[in-house]
């Protein structure tokens, strides 16, 4: 009952304080808040493809045994889930989907890596945006194998294992970070230990995006944390997940958008 009540205040915080475009007195943030709601709007579906892959897990009723790395789920804790409930409940829907290949987009999108697989949606996503190599990991074996079913993305690599563990070995074999999305454990500790990590291999180009921010009080603990890192120009909280900028045309900026 507690997280009820957790949820339904966070979300009253947010709606009492969120803004439109229209409230933007930065260009920068006019443009790109423009050209996201366009970008949606344009998509408003998905991608058929992406979208067919969607509904075939949604009507898969076997049963799989899921590893819980992280806080685990609100709505499906067992251990043994059906693969529709994962698909239901664990996964981003088309508009968040969407935007986070919308901000992959507007970086080089050369290195793209994504914590929390789960059953490939967002992967998918991603990988329509990425022109040189996705990594997603995944702490779940089983989840994984979902996430790897046909059709399979190109430019992705499934990557096993923990994240605390599989990460650094990843970035040593890269120069730089373009996009990242962080949406895995959905702990203060492992969210804040994941954007510390891959913040080493962030540029003035790249953008990092958080997930399930206002999930619990741990994750809007690590959010306002990663909100006041020195390197962080402009964050844009659209409930669901933050969005963060390391090179902004203005003074340091939180702002709390409508969607």
């Amino acid at each position: 009952m507690g997280k009820i009540f957790f949820s339904i205040k966070a979300y009253l915080i947010y709606w009492l304080k969120k803004e439109d475009r229209y409230s933007q007195q930065s260009p920068f943030v006019f443009k790109v808040y423009s050209r996201l709601i366009q970008y949606l709007k344009e998509n408003e579906g998905g991608y058929l493809e992406i979208e067919q892959f969607r509904q075939s897990l949604l009507k898969d009723k076997s049963i799989i045994k899921v590893v819980d790395l992280g806080a685990g789920s609100k709505k499906v804790p067992h251990a043994n889930r059906k693969v529709a409930e994962i698909t239901r409940y664990s996964t981003s829907g088309v508009k968040f989907a969407q935007l986070y290949a919308f901000f992959c987009g507007l970086t080089p999108a050369e290195n793209v890596i994504e914590l929390g697989t789960c059953v490939g949606i967002s992967t998918r996503y991603l990988d329509r945006q990425t022109k040189g190599q996705l990594y997603t990991f995944e702490g779940s074996p089983e989840i994984q194998i979902v996430a790897r079913r046909e059709p399979i993305p190109s430019n992705t690599k499934f990557i096993l294992g923990s994240i605390e563990e599989r990460i650094p070995l990843l970035l040593n074999t890269i120069s730089t970070v373009d996009f990242a999305l962080i949406d895995a454990n959905h702990t203060y500790e492992g969210t804040i230990s994941s954007f510390k990590t891959l913040l080493s291999k962030a540029h003035s180009k790249s953008i990092y995006a958080i997930g399930d921010i206002h999930w619990s009080e741990e994750m809007e603990q690590a959010w306002e944390e990663i909100k006041s890192y020195p390197e962080v120009k402009l964050s844009l909280d659209f409930f669901e997940c933050g969005i963060i900028f390391f090179d902004f045309p203005g003074k340091k900026t939180d702002l709390i958008l409508a969607l």
